[in-house]
């Protein structure tokens, strides 16, 4: 199942309401969203600098996390990214595929 690494920072809305909900209110949302499409959450951590949350998702397609990552944004409370996440084999099996490619003026 594809692994996502998902940054989030929170809009000021979006604060106001992990301020009311508390940082366990906010996990049963995304635990509910994540298994609702049949994925799991491997890690939530709240941060401060830059990101407001990391997490780390199994989401079973690219477009599910399309989907979640289309509705979270447009909420407006949360400002996120979602970087795929690949094995140390699915790299190897990278490397050993064939791509014609010419770097530009080579």
């Amino acid at each position: 199942m594809p692994k996502f690494l998902i940054q989030a920072t929170y809009t000021p809305e979006g604060t106001k309401g992990l301020l009311k909900e508390g940082a366990s209110g906010r996990r049963a949302v995304v635990d509910q969203v994540v298994t609702g499409l049949g994925g799991r959450v491997e890690a939530m951590y709240y941060a401060f600098g830059a990101d407001d949350l990391v997490m780390i998702v199994d989401i079973p397609d690219t477009v599910s996390m399309a989907a979640v990552s289309l509705t979270v944004k447009a909420s407006g409370a949360i400002r996120s990214r979602a970087t795929p996440l690949l094995t140390v084999d699915e790299i190897d099996e990278a490397t050993r595929r064939q791509v014609a490619f010419r770097a530009p003026g080579a």
